[in-house]
Formats: structure tokens, C-alpha cells, sequence
């Protein structure tokens, strides 16, 4: 009971941090840019990147398109940078999806890892600031409409999967996760999709509803290759900032791997409407 309410508090202050921060455009972006530090740190222990080359990239990233997404996102030279940051993450992340099936261990936790912090972490917050600022403007109820979507499927997996989960979805990686609970989870999000699309006054429900796919499938290779990540650096959770629940990295690992894909369903959406 006591672990239980540990968890809850450290949940609670985390989730109201984030909300919070969202009636200020200067809070969004410090909040994002502190998470992003914890995580990179916590990170760069998984890994064993002993250098502050990854700090100095990061803060080049954020603070670079932070300006591009406030001041200059219409300028047709810094829509060619996000484009390019867009690919070659997506890329990478794919690649990660690939190693998730095919290697033993992921090669980019041994070699080349900058290139993982900048393009598998650092700009995931990038497209979190991205996404916050939709369509040229202020519109943090985009963001957080992500950050629900994430909350309610990996509640619903949980709870589906414990109550209900027989065949496991990645023993390897994560013996606990059940292909019941990813399918209790996608359904909850998508459900929650409806109620985001109606109280947001940002996007329609089917838009809503693709990006709740989104979340719940990109969201779930998120979680496993963090584990696969926290696998081969044999530990149990990035770290301790949280009580009850690990590392800040623990609960962001979700959404840090599916932004990017929100971003480019966003991208193609704004062409095609």
C-alpha cells in the first residue's frame, strides 16, 4: 500500500508539472528542455556515454528549433530543417524497430551513439515543442492530447493485460507485456480519441482516432526498446527520480518514440486538408 501510494504521488506531481506548464508558451518550453536533460542523462548512464558531447548536441537541437518553431517555422530554409531532422528520425527509429526483432542486442547501444541520443532521444523533444506549436501558433492542447493518448493505452494495457493477458507480446524484452493488454490498450485510446477530438477544438475525431493507432503502436515499440535498452545495460530502471515508478525516461519512453510519427501524420494531414 505504501509502494501504491509512493507511485501515485510521483504520478501525480509529474502529470500536474506537465499540464501545468502548458498555459505558458516559456513553461512548455522549459519543462520539455529540463525532461529532455533528465532523460539524456539518465540515458547516457544506460548506455555508458561518458562525455558531454551529448549535452552540447542536445542543447544546439533544442534551443535551435525552439527558435525555428516560434519565430521562423514558415521560412522555407528552416521547413527544410525539420523535414531533414523528421527523416533521419525516423530513420533511426526504425532501425531501432528492426533491431528489436532481428538482433540479440541493439548495435547502436555499442557504436555510434551519438547519433542514437540526437535522433532517438533529444529529438523527440524536439517534436514535442514541434507539435506544441501547430500550425505556427501556441496550441498546447495538441500536445497534451498526445500525452492523454499515451496515459490512457498504457493504463488500459496494464490493467487489460493483468486481469486478462495469456499470450505474451516480447518475452524476450518484457515478460509481462501481453498481446491482450496491447489490444486493451489500443481500444481505450481509441475510445479516449473521441473525448479528445471533442473537448480539444483541435482536430476531428478521425484524425484523433488514426493518431491514437499511432500512439498505441509506436508508443508500445517505445517501451520495448527502452527495456531492450535497460536489458542490455542490466538494470532494472533508468533511474531513480521518480519513487515507485524509475526514471523519468521509464515514463517518457512511450512518447519520446511515437512524436515523431504524430509529427509526420500532422505534417501530411496539413497538406492533404
Amino acid at each position: 500500500m505504501k509502494e501504491l501510494a509512493t507511485r501515485a504521488l510521483s504520478g501525480a506531481i509529474y502529470v500536474a508539472l506537465l499540464i501545468g506548464s502548458l498555459y505558458s508558451q516559456a513553461a512548455t518550453v522549459a519543462l520539455i528542455g529540463v525532461f529532455g536533460f533528465i532523460c539524456l542523462t539518465e540515458f547516457s548512464r544506460l548506455i555508458n556515454l561518458k562525455s558531454i558531447a551529448q549535452y552540447l548536441i542536445f542543447a544546439v537541437i533544442y534551443i535551435g528549433f525552439w527558435y525555428i518553431s516560434i519565430y521562423n517555422s514558415t521560412n522555407l530554409i528552416a521547413n527544410e530543417a525539420i523535414k531533414i531532422l523528421l527523416i533521419i528520425t525516423i530513420f533511426v527509429n526504425l532501425i531501432l524497430i528492426k533491431d528489436l526483432f532481428t538482433s540479440k542486442k541493439i548495435p547502436l547501444f555499442e557504436s555510434k551513439r551519438h547519433i542514437v541520443t540526437a535522433f532517438y532521444l533529444t529529438s523527440g523533444f524536439v517534436f514535442m515543442l514541434l507539435i506544441a506549436n501547430y500550425q505556427n501558433k501556441f496550441t498546447p492542447l495538441m500536445l497534451l492530447g498526445g500525452f492523454v493518448l499515451i496515459w490512457v493505452n498504457d493504463s488500459a494495457a496494464y490493467l487489460v493485460g493483468k486481469n486478462f493477458g495469456k499470450q505474451k507480446l516480447f518475452p524476450s524484452i518484457s515478460p509481462k507485456k501481453t498481446v491482450e493488454g496491447f489490444l486493451g490498450g489500443l481500444f481505450f485510446a481509441c475510445i479516449s480519441s473521441y473525448f479528445i477530438a471533442s473537448y480539444t477544438n483541435t482536430l476531428g475525431f478521425t484524425s484523433w482516432l488514426i493518431l491514437a493507432i499511432i500512439v498505441s503502436v509506436f508508443g508500445t515499440f517505445g517501451d520495448l526498446i527502452e527495456s531492450k535498452f535497460k536489458r542490455q545495460a542490466g538494470v532494472k530502471d533508468s533511474g531513480v527520480i521518480m519513487p515507485g515508478h524509475g526514471g523519468l525516461l521509464d515514463r517518457l519512453d512511450s512518447i519520446i518514440f511515437a512524436v515523431p510519427f504524430i509529427y509526420l501524420f500532422l505534417r501530411i494531414l496539413k497538406y492533404v486538408s
